[in-house]
């Protein structure tokens, strides 16, 4: 694990290379900051996006000539103009270029070169979402299929929202740095990303420079309840015993807007207030500190929902209105709307609205807060101050001032930075199978800039049609996604047509199970939340990272890692008549157990499989160790006495499980890890849980242990720390499970398992259809099960123009040259005999 890292904006010298008005700084082998001021001032203080520059100088090579700079690594070569801007109009590498070499490419970079191969990042909200309608708004990533990516950190070059980074400077008054204007403003700020195709490592360096990842607290991996109605206590009440009577985990309730007075007649709120407001609407929570209290003692977080954009209002909240404007000395009072204004930008402002008003309910019980919407999306007092990131920025410093409490909150994408804030609040979706359909993508894709725990409207938010509003099949389609997620939270808008209490559906048994396996998976999925904080790798992530010179790694941006050992292939398809949902999904190089059919699959292989409603495509690795709840756990708060370990038996393996006091700020220094592996030598399997290191307060002294090891044939024997162990086998899912008794966490368990056969079964589903596009040789091929009599291959562009085209008798593969074709994504179709393949790819 990492220990606690200090951030400095100062770059070492022995890193940093001054030619004039120019400045470069080698921060590793293959990223290299470039300034260029015509004033020859350059920032050396924190800035929205980055926070630390302050790493161990590689090694490079300095040289010159009267004309030329040279700044070399082992994976960059930079060649500067001296004298010169970098920047040319038009985009040229007249002035200055750096040549990239290494981990799959070759290439040379320029400022203002375009980059149409990147892997794209995120955007701030899918409000409105239909269909994949948001993904032409992504913002470019830190990777590319290039091999090279930018971070434009320069004032001068907006963000999407209008919002230019700014520096940070020390502000000991408020305790955490306050913004400010840059050295320069019309400085040129870039950092140059030449990677490669290592996409793990472009990653883990950027959150070196630009902060890590925080670990979210326990609870927020739980399930959350939630919807936009106008709930009452007793609603509130009605809802904590529903959830408790059908059983059902759950560990945050979000009170959304009408907790305060809004204005509207449905909300009881007399006509006061608007979506901004801070004052209990008591005619629905007439006790909101006796209702908080209620939450709590029934194991429930609680988060208010914002909207800060209107100010205080004296009318909605008199009490709070008179206490800031008095310490603000009527500073920010706008006497034509009766309110103070909405002034985050100031640090008087922002004292006095914290103290006041956020600590008061933070008093009264409130967990966390969900920053749902800003009025502006820039401020109307400091130019291209973006409101979004400010907004996050503040309140997650001052949650961070919370004793007792690991900050976090809940709010919109803000641009580059925004990963060191933890939750996003995806927006308002669609309620459709095509918005359902977008979202992994969306989800996965976001790691491509730190942004790793996206949270969405589980069910959809908006009305579409009465035949999809509550549609059962759709709704449990969506949750079950949702269980692969970063956050498992449901949600809807206050159209009162939509349901979002689970337990009123008719599939309801059904959406109980992946709730209850969300609860399950817990220990792996906080594992795996630890290793975000430590690497720099989401949770979610695109297949790519670790296949990034396979095609198909590329083109099926459906299916995803989620974490270190699963992969998901989430059903986002309406099911057909029969109930079932056929679904086409790629496999990686390997091997991987379908946990829903008790099936091994070899892959690399485009696999067709039909589920069942009860079913989710999800595959362990071979090899794999992951770490479960038993089914009785009914927060994520708890640490239980057994844990249940799911193993994939073939091959060897190693992962940890991490373990710390849940809600602790000190968690980067302050946690426990057990070590769990397995071996496999013949028909002889070995798995160990090693001592536990290091000592949280509440977590289990002793524990036991179910090994659930799949992929194995009947056992002969097995025994557990060198004594003989009962065992038993289910045939159908080909699992052997092993009870270990308790005993302390701070001695080795050694479990030894002998198998009739040698374990790994042997009827592995391999595939012989194959179609395959190989970037290097530029050569598309395709395979069969068997001899074909007749075979057609086309091949068109997305517009559905066709390219190339070619007919084949009596073959099992053919292979074609397809270098004469332009990069871009074409879509092949190969018709072979009775058999139909479409196969997505993208020529380079």
């Amino acid at each position: 694990m990492a220990q606690v890292v200090v951030n400095d904006p100062v770059a070492t010298s022995q890193a940093v290379i001054t030619c004039g008005n120019a400045r470069f700084t080698v921060l590793t082998p293959e990223m290299i900051r470039v300034e260029y001021s015509d004033q020859a001032k350059f920032e050396d203080r924190a800035t929205f996006t980055i926070v630390n520059r302050k790493l161990d100088a590689p090694q490079f090579t300095k040289s010159e000539d009267d004309t030329y700079l040279y700044i070399m690594t082992s994976n960059l070569k930079l060649k500067y103009r001296k004298g010169t801007d970098p920047r040319t109009l038009p985009a040229s590498s007249a002035n200055l270029t750096i040549a990239i070499t290494g981990n799959g490419v070759s290439t040379v970079w320029y400022p203002g070169k375009p980059d149409p191969l990147n892997l794209k990042g995120t955007c701030r909200t899918l409000d409105g979402l239909m269909g994949d309608s948001k993904r032409s708004e992504m913002e470019s990533g830190l990777v590319s299929r290039s091999g090279w990516a930018v971070i434009d950190d320069s004032w001068a070059s907006p963000r999407s929202d209008g919002g230019r980074s700014y520096a940070l400077s020390p502000n000991s008054d408020m305790g955490y740095p306050w913004w400010t204007q840059r050295a320069d403003n019309h400085a040129m700020d870039t950092y140059v990303l030449g990677y490669g195709h290592n996409y793990k490592k472009a990653l883990a360096d950027y959150t070196k420079i630009a902060g890590s990842i925080p670990l979210p607290p326990d609870y927020v991996f739980g399930y959350w309840y939630s919807k936009y109605a106008s709930y009452s206590a007793d609603d509130y009440r009605n809802i904590m015993s529903d959830l408790k009577a059908n059983k059902i985990p759950t560990d945050v309730m979000i009170l959304d807007m009408d907790w305060h007075w809004n204005g509207n007649a449905y909300s009881q709120s007399e006509g006061r207030g608007g979506w901004t407001g801070w004052s209990w609407n008591t005619n629905l929570i007439p006790n909101p500190k006796g209702l908080l209290s209620e939450m709590r003692s029934q194991n429930f977080k609680t988060a208010l929902n914002l909207h800060p954009a209107d100010g205080i209002n004296q009318i909605e909240s008199p009490t709070y209105f008179a206490a800031m404007n008095s310490e603000l000395g009527g500073k920010y009072l706008n006497d034509s709307r009766n309110n103070i204004n909405w002034s985050l930008d100031y640090p008087d402002f922002t004292k006095s609205f914290f103290k006041n008003i956020i600590r008061d309910h933070e008093s009264e019980g409130v967990d966390f807060w969900w920053l749902d919407w800003q009025q502006y999306l820039t401020s109307p007092y400091t130019k291209s101050l973006s409101e979004t990131f400010w907004c996050n920025y503040v309140f997650f410093n001052e949650a961070a001032k919370r004793t007792g409490h690991r900050p976090v909150i809940f709010h919109r994408w803000g641009g580059l930075g925004s990963h060191r804030y933890q939750i996003g609040f995806s927006g308002d979706a669609n309620i459709s199978y095509e918005a359902l359909a977008f979202e992994p993508y969306f989800t996965a894709t976001a790691s491509n800039v730190g942004y790793g725990y996206w949270g969405h409207d589980l069910g959809g938010h908006m009305f579409s049609s009465e035949e999809l509003v509550n549609n059962p099949n759709l709704v449990l389609r969506w949750i079950q996604f949702g269980v692969f997620t970063p956050i498992f939270r449901t949600h809807a808008s206050s159209d009162s047509r939509i349901e979002r209490r689970i337990w009123k559906f008719p599939n309801f048994p059904t959406i109980l199970e992946a709730v209850r396996l969300r609860y399950s998976l817990f220990p792996y999925i906080y594992t795996m939340a630890r290793k975000t904080y430590d690497t720099g790798m989401s949770i979610c992530r695109p297949l790519y990272y670790e296949y990034p010179e396979v095609e198909e790694a590329y083109t099926y941006d459906n299916e995803y890692f989620f974490g270190d050992d699963i992969l998901v292939a989430p059903i986002t398809e309406k099911a057909e008549a029969n109930g079932m949902t056929t679904k086409s999904i790629w496999l990686p190089e390997g091997k991987w157990w379908s946990v829903a059919t008790n099936e091994m699959i070899e892959g690399p292989r485009l696999v067709t499989m039909s589920f069942s409603d009860q079913q989710i495509p999800y595959f362990y690795r071979q090899g794999a160790l992951v770490p479960n709840n038993p089914a009785t756990v009914m927060n994520v708060t708890e640490h239980p006495s057994q844990l249940i370990l799911n193993i994939v038996s073939g091959e060897n393996g190693k992962a940890s499980i991490y373990e710390d006091a849940g809600d602790n700020a000190d968690y980067a220094s302050n946690y426990a890890e057990t070590s769990i592996s397995q071996t496999f030598d013949g028909r002889m399997g070995e798995y160990i849980i090693s001592p536990r290191k290091g000592t949280v307060l509440g977590i289990p002294a002793d524990r036991s242990y179910k090994l659930l090891i799949f992929n194995t044939t009947t056992p002969i024997s097995a025994k557990v720390d060198g004594m003989k162990a009962t065992f038993s086998y289910n045939k159908e899912s080909k699992c052997t499970a092993i009870e270990v008794p308790s005993a302390s966490c701070t001695k080795e368990r050694r479990i030894q398992v002998e198998y009739s056969t040698s374990t790994g079964i042997t009827d592995v589903k391999t595939g012989q259809n194959k179609m395959t596009y190989d970037s290097a040789s530029k050569k598309f091929t395709a395979s069969f099960d068997s001899q074909k009599k007749q075979v057609s291959w086309l091949v068109s562009n997305m517009a559905g123009k066709l390219m190339l085209a070619n007919s084949y008798s009596q073959v099992s593969s053919f292979s074609e040259d397809i270098s004469m074709l332009m990069p871009q994504v074409y879509i092949s179709k190969v018709v072979a005999d009775d058999k139909t393949f479409i196969y997505k790819f993208m020529k380079e």
